[in-house]
């Protein structure tokens, strides 16, 4: 067990679901993306969208994407902030089918012009699961190095991705596969003990049948 499971994160309040949660959820997104945010639909749902404003949900992830963490005393300050940096946002309201109650649907573009749309929600202190990544299944927290390669379903991806882990001695800490239909569109979502070479990310993304690669560095929490 996490000495963050006990007392909860160092956090801006008042909520570690709500307001620490859409921080992180913000976060690693904006990780995720892989630059800065220039432009981010934000849509609450549930809960979110039900007691966010009250809680600071909607500044906390606006926060969070400009790379804030849960502790940040700027956190209140986010939206004139995120105007300064000439960060454009938009706030509404979803009903996203089967969704945990403190969810959000982020529709993200960097600044160069680089595209992500997550749906994510927050379990509690400071806890999150990212659920899809460009309309496709996922589910991982965010606390390990994760790798997520698009690719088309067809043979020999796997082995690609696998054998050049194995190649740079970087350990699989758990893997998930996801795919919309036999030859469609696929997933894999890869959680690892190690950092990746950054030269290796750009090796996989130029691969023939490979559509997207999305890395998660790590970020350690001080105890």
């Amino acid at each position: 067990m996490n000495l963050f499971d006990i007392i909860g994160p160092v956090m801006v309040g008042p909520s570690s679901s709500h307001t620490a949660g859409a921080v992180r959820i913000g976060q690693v997104s904006r990780q995720l993306l892989g630059e800065e945010v220039k432009k981010a639909e934000i849509l609450l749902h549930g809960s979110f969208a039900a007691t966010g404003k009250g809680h600071g949900t909607d500044k906390a992830l606006v926060a969070g994407l400009m790379d804030m963490e849960p502790d940040d005393i700027r956190i209140p300050d986010s939206f004139q902030l995120a105007k300064e940096n000439g960060m454009d946002f938009n706030i509404g309201t979803i009903q996203l089918k089967h969704a945990h109650p403190n969810s959000v649907k982020l529709l993200l573009t960097g600044i160069s012009g680089r595209e992500l749309e997550i749906v994510a929600c927050s379990f509690g202190g400071g806890r999150i699961k990212i659920c899809t990544i460009d309309g496709l299944d996922a589910n991982f927290s965010g606390e390990y190095t994760t790798l997520v390669v698009h690719n088309i379903d067809q043979p020999g991806h796997v082995t690609e991705v696998t054998s050049m882990l194995a190649h740079k001695s970087v350990n699989i800490a758990t893997m998930q596969l996801y795919r919309d239909h036999r030859g469609g569109d696929a997933v894999m979502i890869i959680e690892c003990d190690q950092e990746i070479p950054e030269e290796s990310i750009k090796w996989l993304s130029h691969l023939e049948g490979i559509q997207k690669v999305t890395y998660l560095p790590k970020k350690d929490k001080e105890v």
